[in-house]
C-alpha cells in the first residue's frame, strides 16, 4: 500500500481540492484493503477487489484512488444510501478461503471529537481535516464483517448477450433486459414512470 501523504495526494488530484471527505475516503479505503489483506489494490490485488459506495460525494473519488476500482471496470457499485460508509469485497483471498466483505461507516461521533481536539479553529472543514489525519481508526470508523451475494453479472469481466429493446432500439448489456409478456424492453420502456430522464415530446 502506498503511504497516505502520497495517496491523499492522488485523492486531491482526482478530485480537484482537498476536503475532511477526502481525508476519510483515503482512511476507510486503507483501512478496508488492510483488513481484507489487500496490499497492493491496484496492482498485484487489482482483480481481487469490490467496493460498494453509499455517497455520491468527495470520499467516494478518495476510495476509487485508493483502491483502484472504477465503475467502468464494474468493481466500484454505488448505492444511493446517503452514507458515507462503503463495503470492502476480497474475490480471491490469498489463502484461497471463500470471499469475505467489510464495511466501513464513518462516525457521526467523529465530528464532535473534531471539535473538542481542535475549537480553535473555526472552519468546520479545516477542524475536520487536521482531526481526521490524527484520529485513531475507532474515533472515526465503525467496522462490520458482511457477506455481499454478488450475482456473476455483477462481477467485473462479465460477458453476456447484447440485446436490443424492441420499442427504442437501443441495445441492452449485461442481462439487464425486462420481459413484457413476449417482448423483450429496456429498464425505461418497461416503466416509463421511473425513468430518471423524460423525453420531450
Amino acid at each position: 500500500m502506498q503511504p497516505f501523504e502520497d495517496l491523499l495526494t492522488a485523492a486531491e488530484i482526482a478530485h480537484g481540492h482537498l476536503c475532511a471527505g477526502q481525508i476519510l475516503g483515503v482512511r476507510m479505503a486503507m483501512l478496508g484493503c488492510a483488513r481484507l489483506g489487500i496490499e497492493d489494490p491496484k496492482g498485484a490485488d487489482r482483480k481481487r477487489l469490490v467496493t460498494f459506495v453509499e455517497i455520491d460525494r468527495c470520499a467516494t473519488d478518495a476510495i476509487a484512488v485508493v483502491t483502484g476500482c472504477r465503475l467502468g471496470k464494474r468493481a466500484l457499485k454505488f448505492r444511493d444510501w446517503g452514507k458515507m460508509a462503503a463495503t470492502f469485497i476480497d474475490l480471491k483471498p490469498a489463502d484461497g478461503s471463500p470471499q469475505r466483505a467489510i464495511r466501513i461507516a464513518a462516525l457521526e461521533s467523529s465530528k464532535q471529537r473534531a471539535r473538542e481536539l481542535y475549537p480553535d479553529i473555526a472552519d468546520k472543514n479545516e477542524q475536520q481535516m487536521r482531526a481526521y489525519r490524527e484520529m485513531s481508526e475507532a474515533d472515526l470508523f465503525s467496522e462490520q464483517w458482511v457477506t455481499v451475494p454478488l450475482h456473476p453479472r455483477e462481477m467485473p469481466g462479465y460477458k453476456s448477450q447484447r440485446i436490443a429493446c424492441s420499442v427504442c432500439g437501443e441495445g441492452i448489456n449485461y442481462d439487464r433486459e425486462v420481459l413484457v409478456e413476449t417482448e423483450i424492453l429496456c429498464h425505461g420502456c418497461a416503466h416509463p414512470e421511473s425513468r430518471y430522464y423524460q423525453p420531450i415530446a
